[in-house]
């Protein structure tokens, strides 16, 4: 444990016998005038260090420093963690403050599984919580019907908010030792799909779909892009002159920008859906779709009336996502080459790839309507057919 002084112009954190701090500030004359603040270190159980402020005063300083090693020496120094008051809810309400002005695209899914957690430990004490009561949570949450990769999806946020707690200094390790000992209860290959719709199984879903949800199927099923990409489109990205959607880097899965060309059926869509005063495509009840669970009921709806299998734990059945399969699949069968297909759909690029090339907009409005004229002769074959056998 140990009195630490701050320099007034750099801010560094120093022995209090400095004279002098290394950027040049005299310290003797920065604390008789009162501009110096003090700190106590402290290193907690398991090699952690924490830091806090005391004022201005050197005698301040002198007691909190103190008061805390009788707290230490007491074995009483888990007293002064903010966990020991701390609620779970207290702390995801701060957590999802402090992520505010990330431009987290998935932050209303973030909170939705916080407050699922907190229905069983929203008023237990942070440093309470143990491995035992994450099992609990598990079995608890089986019971309901969720997935086992929706419950590791959960557990996982909680994880990374405990860790942001911290690494800021308001939980120790002992707090987060649980939520890094929990073992997943889904693994990646338990979910592999390989579930693509047929052409006649896309009409039918985009005929009954409700209105709120079939302008996105169209706009997925002809672009490739992810569900939450186009949950959250908005009309300032949408490139109308040169007929693309530009995605920046926080919208994106992979972290980088993209731009995805807009083929007629796409344009068609914007161009019935315009709606002023509001900055994002696709609304529901004039509102901002931000939840998934509206994008996954209008699709059942769909599919109920289409007659077609819904759900991912179903035999058979179809989810939003495997449009997005089913765009690169057909674009495969279209001879798109392999650059220009993971580009549009944000496949990263292997190796030396993702920094030499760089398709043009051109090249990829090119790709575009090849697979456009591709996707429509198929269409026109099989409504060709049916009426054939009418």
């Amino acid at each position: 444990m140990a009195i630490l002084a701050e320099c007034p112009i750099c801010r560094k954190k120093q022995a209090i016998r400095n004279k002098r701090c290394p950027c040049g500030e005299d310290l003797d004359r920065a604390k008789k005038s009162k501009r110096v603040k003090y700190w106590i270190s402290i290193r907690l159980p398991g090699g952690k260090q924490r830091r806090e402020p005391v004022g201005y005063s050197i005698e301040e300083a002198r007691d909190a420093h103190g008061k805390r090693r009788v707290q230490k020496r007491e074995k009483r120094i888990f007293d002064i963690l903010p966990e020991s008051k701390m609620t779970f809810s207290e702390l995801a309400k701060w957590y999802l403050e402090a992520r505010k002005d990330d431009g987290l695209k998935s932050l209303d899914d973030i909170e939705d599984d916080l407050n699922n957690f907190n229905v069983l430990f929203g008023d237990m004490i942070v440093a309470d919580i143990r491995l035992e009561d994450l099992e609990r949570y598990k079995a608890f949450r089986r019971k309901q019907g969720r997935a086992l990769s929706t419950i590791d999806q959960e557990l996982r946020n909680v994880k990374t908010m405990m860790i942001r707690a911290d690494d800021n200094d308001l939980i120790g390790g002992h707090v987060l030792k649980p939520f890094r000992r929990t073992k997943r209860l889904h693994s990646a290959k338990d979910s592999l799909r390989t579930r693509t719709l047929t052409l006649a199984e896309y009409e039918k879903v985009v005929q009954q779909a409700p209105e709120h949800i079939k302008g996105m199927i169209v706009v997925c099923f002809n672009t490739g892009m992810r569900q939450g990409e186009v949950r959250g489109l908005k009309w300032s990205e949408i490139d109308r002159e040169k007929g693309f959607i530009r995605l920046p880097k926080n919208r994106t899965k992979e972290k980088r920008p993209k731009s995805i060309p807009i083929n007629r059926h796409v344009a068609e869509v914007f161009q019935n859906l315009r709606v002023t005063g509001h900055d994002f495509v696709f609304l529901h009840r004039g509102k901002a779709i931000r939840h998934k669970c509206i994008i996954r009921s209008g699709l059942l709806s769909a599919c109920k009336k289409a007659g077609i299998v819904y759900g991912q734990k179903e035999t058979g059945g179809i989810t939003f996502h495997d449009l997005r399969r089913t765009v690169k699949t057909l674009m495969v069968e279209a001879g798109i080459d392999k650059v220009y297909r993971d580009t549009i759909l944000g496949h990263s690029l292997r190796g030396m790839d993702a920094h030499y090339i760089m398709p043009s907009d051109e090249a990829l409005k090119a790709a575009m309507d090849k697979y456009t004229a591709f996707i429509d002769a198929k269409l026109e074959a099989m409504k060709a057919e049916v009426g054939r056998k009418c």
